[in-house]
Parts: structure tokens; C-alpha cells; sequence
């Protein structure tokens, strides 16, 4: 079998690493315990988690055992990494909620029977602890001056950056130490805004117990653009089918860049690297036909079999040129209004007796584009709106309106 550092890289996944050789040396001899946490802040994962998930997926299937934390501690506080403001204080009954949705989610990817994998919760050591035999203890093994290095920190200097949220790096690297008490934790991974507090907690583990520990962080989920894939006309494209039900999932897949396809089938599905990239290879419409496997393998993976195959028939009847396409009234956008208001289209064209009328349904969450639930009432078209040059609107629930790119 081969060593999965090098399934990992060669499909994408690893961005830094601690000590690569190091690291793929370890994975090569023994069953590896690494963590990977979750801070609860929603009720579902969503697909940035996903990446996570699959690269947790690949470890567990080479043998090694993923440890799953949730961070019922560390949730109170919240992670400052990529924020520009302080993140909402959560009531403990929302950290609970939320960390119980989180469970039931990972459990559906990650195989926990028979010691294959561990569900913990850093609320069990982080509440109980004392604050100043922590100070004593692990914060003299901190430097103010290196912790506000962390970009983190350092991109939060000018807007202001709260002492609560300045302990975050500490909790997460008495984390990585309480779970090589635990069970023999060597390795954690997380996403690559993580690095910093990666970091903080290879090196208290080393000056604190003089015991090897490693860190690698997978790349984040970005388009070819540096955005961040994952966000829809509705929001953030959630995990939770009642959230973002499985058609939405599917065609937000379907209708990624042309020059994302590649990068999204190795990172979100399981297909041979062979196959990933005869399919990323593809060109013009056939790229299509790539696009359509990607949607159904991950929508696959994160809402089973029969949602898929659902999700794939809605999409074929709904935009494949059958009948039921063909009675769908379709207004076409010219090149000059693409960027218009989806509301000012729509009223142009009848769809709405007028804007005020089409600003009052999206306010009561009547509109859809592309099954994603329209929240903004100035929300602009936009090229990633259109699959094969076609977007789909919903008026209420039985009325539907093709939108064809000019």
C-alpha cells in the first residue's frame, strides 16, 4: 500500500508540514493517533470542514486513527485565524447543540468501531482547568513576542484583538498535549490558517514533555480566483441537508469554473488520480461531463447514494433540454447586464409586478437561484451563476424561470 503522505500530496492536500520526511517516515511504520479539531460555531460543518473530513478519511483507510475534537472548550473563545472582527460569543447550551450536530455529521464519514477512531470533546479538559497553574505551567512556555508574529494575531493589531481570543493559541496546544496524554497523540493537522497554532503546540509538547510531535495543514478550499469556495447566493454551502439540501449541493458543483475541476475531484472525491485527471483534462463543453461527475461523487460522499442520484435527475430534467425544461419560461441576459440586480431582471421581465414586490419575496425567503435561497435583495448576477450558460430561478415553490447567458 502506498505511504498516504504521498496519496495526500499528490492529490493536493499538504501545504506545510512540520517535518515532511520526518512525518511520511512515521506514517510509513506505524499506526498513527492525529487529531483534527472542530470548533462548534453553527449547528452543521460545512464544506471547508469537508476537506478536512476527506483528508481524515484517507488516513483512517491506510490504517492510522483519526481523533475527532470537537472544541466545547475552546468554542467559548473562538478562533481569531482569518477574521478581521471577534467572533459571537456562544451560550454553553450552543457550544452543546452544536457540538452534538458536529458528531452526528463526522460520524457519517469517519468509521469510530472498534478503536478505528476517537470522538472527543476539549470542553472535558479545558473547563476544569485552573487559570493560574496554567499560566505556570504552559504560559511560561509562551513568548507574547512570537505569538504576535502569528498572522493571526498580527491581522488583528490595528483593528484590535481581544485578550480572550489571544489565549486561543494556548488552549489549542494544551490540546495536541492533553491528547498525547490521552491516547498517544503524534500528529495534528488542520487547515492551513491553523499553522501558527499547529506550531504552538509541536513546541510545547517538545519543551514540555521532550517528545516529538508533528504538524501538517492541508490547503484550503479556494478557487482558482483565491476566493474561498463555498459561498451561494443563500450562504455558505452547509452540510446539513435541511441547510443546503442535496439538489442546491449538487448544483453548486456542477457549476464551478472550468479551471477548478480538477483540483475539486482530487481533494473531494475518492477517484483514482488516473481518472482525476483524464477528467480534468477535458475541454470547452466536454469539461461539462467532468463537472457532472464531480457533482455526483461528492454530493455522494456527503448525502449518500439515493440523494445523489436524485439531485443528478433533478438537474438533468431541470437544464438537459427534456420536456419539462422546455415549458419553463426563459429570458435571456445579454453581456452588458450581466452584474444587473437578479431583482431588477426579474421585474424587467414580468417575473415580479414590480421591484418592491420582488425585494418583499426575498425578504420572506420566496426566491431560489439555482435552488440556493436568494437572502440579499441587491444580489447581482454573476458568471459562476450560470451552468452551460443557464441559471434557475424559483418564484415560491411551483414557479420557475430559465435565466440563458447571451
Amino acid at each position: 500500500m502506498a505511504n498516504v503522505f504521498d496519496v495526500l500530496k499528490e492529490r493536493g492536500f499538504i501545504a506545510q508540514c512540520t517535518d515532511e520526511e520526518g512525518v511520511r517516515e512515521l506514517l510509513g511504520k506505524e499506526r498513527v493517533t492525529f487529531y483534527i479539531g472542530f470548533d462548534p460555531t453553527a449547528d452543521s460543518l460545512h464544506v471547508g470542514h469537508f476537506l478536512g473530513l476527506m483528508a481524515m478519511s484517507h488516513m483512517q483507510r491506510a490504517g492510522h486513527r483519526p481523533v475527532c475534537l470537537v472544541g466545547g472548550g475552546t468554542g467559548t473563545v473562538g478562533d481569531p485565524s482569518g477574521r478581521t472582527d471577534m467572533r459571537k460569543m456562544l451560550t454553553d447550551e450552543d457550544i452543546e447543540h452544536n457540538c452534538n450536530c458536529f458528531k452526528e455529521q463526522i460520524a457519517r464519514f469517519i468509521d469510530f468501531s472498534d478503536d478505528k477512531a476517537l470522538m472527543v470533546n476539549n470542553g472535558e479538559w479545558l473547563r476544569k482547568l485552573n487559570y493560574i497553574d496554567l499560566l505556570r505551567e504552559v504560559g511560561a512556555h509562551f513568548t507574547v513576542n512570537r505569538m504576535l508574529a502569528a498572522e493571526a494575531y498580527r491581522s488583528r493589531w490595528e483593528k484590535g484583538l481581544t485578550f480572550l481570543e489571544f489565549n486561543y493559541m494556548i488552549m489549542q496546544a494544551y490540546d495536541f498535549m492533553e491528547l498525547v496524554h490521552r491516547c498517544g497523540c503524534k500528529l495534528q493537522m488542520g487547515g492551513d490558517d491553523q499553522w501558527s497554532n499547529i506550531i504552538a503546540g509541536v513546541e510545547l509538547i517538545r519543551r514540555k514533555e521532550a517528545k516529538s510531535a508533528y504538524g501538517l495543514t492541508f490547503t484550503l478550499l479556494t478557487k482558482s480566483d483565491g476566493q474561498k469556495m463555498g459561498k451561494t447566493a443563500g450562504g455558505a454551502l452547509w452540510l446539513d441537508a435541511e441547510k443546503t439540501p442535496p439538489y442546491d449541493f449538487y448544483q453548486y458543483w456542477r457549476n464551478i469554473d472550468d479551471a477548478d475541476v480538477e483540483k475539486c475531484l482530487a481533494l473531494l472525491t475518492f477517484l483514482p488520480m488516473d481518472e482525476v485527471r483524464r477528467l480534468g483534462a477535458l475541454k470547452d463543453a466536454a469539461i461539462n461531463e467532468a463537472k457532472k461527475v464531480l457533482a455526483y461523487e461528492v454530493t455522494k460522499l456527503v448525502h449518500g447514494e439515493e440523494a445523489a442520484k436524485e439531485a443528478r435527475a433533478g438537474a438533468e430534467a431541470m437544464f438537459g433540454g427534456g420536456t419539462a425544461a422546455a415549458d419553463i419560461p426563459t429570458f435571456t441576459l445579454s453581456a452588458e447586464e450581466m452584474g444587473t440586480k437578479l431583482v431588477d431582471f426579474l421585474a424587467k421581465h414580468d417575473v415580479f409586478a414590480s421591484k418592491s414586490e420582488g425585494r418583499r419575496l426575498i425578504a420572506q425567503g420566496g426566491v431560489t437561484l439555482n435552488d440556493a435561497k436568494v437572502k440579499d435583495a441587491d444580489y447581482c448576477l454573476q458568471e459562476q451563476d450560470f451552468s452551460d450558460g443557464t441559471a434557475l430561478v424559483k418564484k415560491g415553490k411551483k414557479k420557475h424561470y430559465r435565466l440563458r447567458k447571451d
